[in-house]
């Protein structure tokens, strides 16, 4: 049925995994988009529900099954509607430890008020 049909350019800027058209255009002429893993080179070409997207963008890859076509870009929750997300969840990153607020390394930095002031007393400007 050529109404479940519509252009990937389409698709994906009603879908918001681009800000616009021209982007989706473009992203899809890059090569960047595979639909049912064969590279595609036009941002006419047809995606029809059941077909698996991935998108490959700056920092991440997206996978895609389109369960309907779009009709308009909607909010969040409306294009969300549109796919369901089959990407592999985002490695875990390891982060370094964060000291504890107000501590710090002797003679770093400017002293606090407690330190400020033990520094007047001892010097006698009380």
């Amino acid at each position: 049925m050529a109404g479940d049909r519509q252009r990937i350019d389409r698709w994906l800027f009603f879908a918001r995994v681009v800000k616009s058209r021209s982007l989706a255009a473009r992203l899809a002429q890059s090569g960047r988009v595979r639909v049912n893993r064969e590279k595609i080179a036009q941002a006419a070409h047809a995606v029809k529900p059941g077909d698996v997207l991935t998108i490959t963008l700056d920092r991440q890859v997206l996978v895609y099954r389109v369960l309907a076509p779009g009709a308009r870009r909607g909010p969040a929750a409306e294009a969300r509607l549109l796919y369901e997300d089959l990407s592999p969840p985002p490695a875990p990153r390891e982060r370094e430890p964060i000291p504890p607020p107000g501590l710090r390394e002797a003679g770093a930095g400017r002293p606090t008020k407690r330190e400020r002031r033990a520094l007047e007393r001892w010097r006698g400007e009380d």
